[in-house]
């Protein structure tokens, strides 16, 4: 178990965008929203409690045969692009209070998943081996 993970800038970009997702799920859940939102909200709070824990257990190290940041990327960016469509949707049609609180809290969602995204872009090494002493070729 790697206990600095949590205190590090990707562990609590992690923690946040979970608790993020959970807030805004449960106001959908709350406001009795439309399918796609709810569905939205749980998965990307599921996807990103099993990547905070994949990366909390070391099991990216174990299992190195997949790469795994840049899965994580693609997650970013595609749960980034399906919270910007859902919740301007969410925000634009207010159907009650708690559809747009979670419209909000999904938009601040984006926010996070485009934060992580860059931050870990910037991290991966594409022409270098993936060890953190490791040498451009």
């Amino acid at each position: 178990v790697d206990t600095t993970f949590p205190r590090s800038p990707r562990g609590v970009l992690k923690l946040s965008r979970t608790v993020v997702a959970l807030v805004a799920f449960l106001c959908f859940v709350a406001s009795q929203s439309r399918g796609a939102y709810t569905a939205l909200a749980a998965m990307e709070a599921i996807i990103t409690a099993l990547f905070f824990l994949l990366y909390l257990l070391q099991l990216d190290r174990k299992l190195s045969w997949f790469f795994w940041p840049l899965a994580d990327i693609f997650n970013s960016v595609i749960a980034a692009l399906f919270l910007l469509v859902v919740c301007l949707f969410a925000v634009i049609i207010k159907t009650n209070n708690g559809t747009l609180a979670g419209g909000v809290f999904g938009l601040i969602l984006f926010v996070l998943c485009v934060v992580d995204a860059v931050l870990l872009f910037k991290k991966i090494s594409f022409g270098r081996a993936r060890g953190s002493n490791a040498a451009a070729k």
